[in-house]
């Protein structure tokens, strides 16, 4: 019997927008200290005794993402599994309890979210013990965290009778109340917050979603069936995960199974669910503020500011939350903080780019960055990771002139190969078959200037690449 972390990497944060877009969501950043949010949350897994490595299962789009950063900590993951599109962790759940099936018919599998913080890790530890026991006995055991606080902003579990000490049977999950029914909750004692972690069995989950959810099941069942190996990942069929019903693991199992039973865990816990949370858990000032980055403040209280590329001031404000990036500056109250993912719907509806990229868009060679665009050009940052090498492609409406700025680059361009250092340029006409590669030790840093009648990033034809990328 095997205990074996399920990493659920899935989300897209946009209540943190525009720190958090949707290719490089709020798991992936370092909002809370020196690691990412996946960075803690799989450190933490491999910390509870008889853990193995981590089954980590993310949005295709990120895994060269993911993969450098568990790289980054030490850690090689057990498998990564590339969901094609997002389906709710109902569905991510069951494609790694097949997964894990395969590595121990009796594996007991436990469902941490990428993106949430966990203060006591003691107490956690003997939270997972009584779990142990009870998924043993065939139960669907969830975590309620001990609420200290009325929030609106989570979910409750109210807790039926005892089963032993700290575990109970679920009476019923309840949806994100409002401030008067939160406050009931709190003072009743019978609520916890509703974690979304979970430990049993994977054939007991899969088990009861095959009873409760067949459409379900035998679509993810068809999914992992029809996998694929993609270098280090696993990558599920598109058509059958496509086909598959979008639903969370309350809604299609626990709210209806009998095995459900829910481990009391006292101890501070946040999902990082809006910027009003990132107040909450971080460091404060004499005034109450949370500030990051080149911010000046004169009579401001209460309020989260941070500055990622200019100087930001503010003045006689109070209760707000104000993030600067390079192509997006956040203005909010505070305490509307939730409602955030409204201005990335909008966004969405409008065909803007702001809710899904950065100005800096990380690819798994490096990255580029937008520095400036006008009529028929734009400007770019690109930097090379040591060792990497761009596809081989070429464009039908845009040509490139490269200015080397830092490091090496060998440069194919047509039938020539070349090396080129510091202050060295090459121009790659329209329709040139090109690559670019870092073979040095240190990044390479290059200035990419593109004219054309048209500049966008699907003006790609990739013809090799060692990273496995089509299109």
């Amino acid at each position: 019997m095997r205990l074996i972390p399920v990493i659920l990497s899935g989300g897209s944060g946009t209540r943190l927008w525009p720190m958090s877009r949707a290719a490089y969501p709020k798991q992936l950043l370092r909002l809370t200290g020196p690691d990412t949010l996946l960075q803690q949350t799989v450190k933490r897994a491999l910390r509870l005794e008889g853990s193995t490595s981590p089954i980590v299962v993310c949005n295709h789009e990120h895994r060269f993402m993911v993969a450098e950063q568990l790289l980054e900590v030490g850690i090689s993951p057990l498998d990564t599994i590339l969901e094609p599109i997002g389906r709710n962790t109902a569905p991510a759940i069951a494609t790694a309890a097949f997964r894990c099936l395969e590595e121990d018919p009796e594996a007991i599998i436990l469902v941490l979210p990428a993106d949430h913080l966990l203060g006591d890790f003691r107490r956690f530890q003997a939270a997972i013990i009584v779990a142990m026991d009870a998924a043993l006995k065939g139960d669907l055991v969830t975590f309620g965290i001990k609420p200290t606080s009325p929030e609106t902003g989570y979910g409750y579990i109210k807790k039926g009778r005892v089963v032993s000490k700290n575990l109970y049977q679920i009476e019923k999950f309840v949806e994100k109340p409002d401030k008067r029914h939160a406050e009931d909750y709190l003072s009743s004692g019978d609520y916890f917050w509703n974690s979304g972690m979970f430990l049993f069995r994977a054939d007991t989950y899969l088990a009861e979603l095959e009873r409760l959810q067949p459409e379900i099941f035998g679509w993810c069942d068809k999914a992992y069936k029809k996998a694929a190996r993609d270098l280090d990942f696993l990558r599920l069929d598109s058509e059958a995960f496509d086909a598959c019903p979008s639903d969370s693991i309350d809604y299609a199992v626990m709210e209806k199974t009998d095995k459900g039973v829910v481990v009391g865990l006292e101890s501070s816990w946040n999902d990082i669910g809006s910027w009003d949370s990132l107040w909450n858990v971080t460091p404060k000032d004499s005034s109450n503020n949370v500030l990051k980055g080149d911010v000046i403040v004169e009579e401001v209280t209460n309020s989260l500011l941070i500055a990622d590329k200019r100087l930001l001031a503010a003045l006689g404000v109070h209760d707000l939350v104000v993030v600067e990036t390079p192509d997006a500056v956040l203005v909010a109250d505070r305490k509307r903080s939730q409602d955030i993912k409204k201005i990335v719907n909008y966004l969405k509806r409008e065909g803007r780019e702001e809710y899904l990229f950065h100005s800096k868009v990380y690819r798994p060679w490096g990255s580029y960055e937008g520095l400036v665009s006008g009529d028929r050009f734009q400007v770019k940052l690109i930097i090379v990771k040591p060792g990497a090498k761009l596809s081989v492609q070429m464009h039908h409406h845009r040509a490139e002139h490269w200015i080397i700025v830092k490091g090496t680059a060998r440069i194919q361009k047509g039938d020539e190969t070349i090396l080129l250092t510091e202050n060295q340029s090459t121009f790659i006409p329209l329709g040139t078959v090109h690559s670019l590669e870092n073979p040095g030790k240190i990044p390479l840093e290059l200035i990419e200037v593109q004219s054309g009648s048209y500049l966008g990033e699907d003006d790609i034809v990739r013809l090799e690449d060692i990273y496995g990328r089509k299109g």
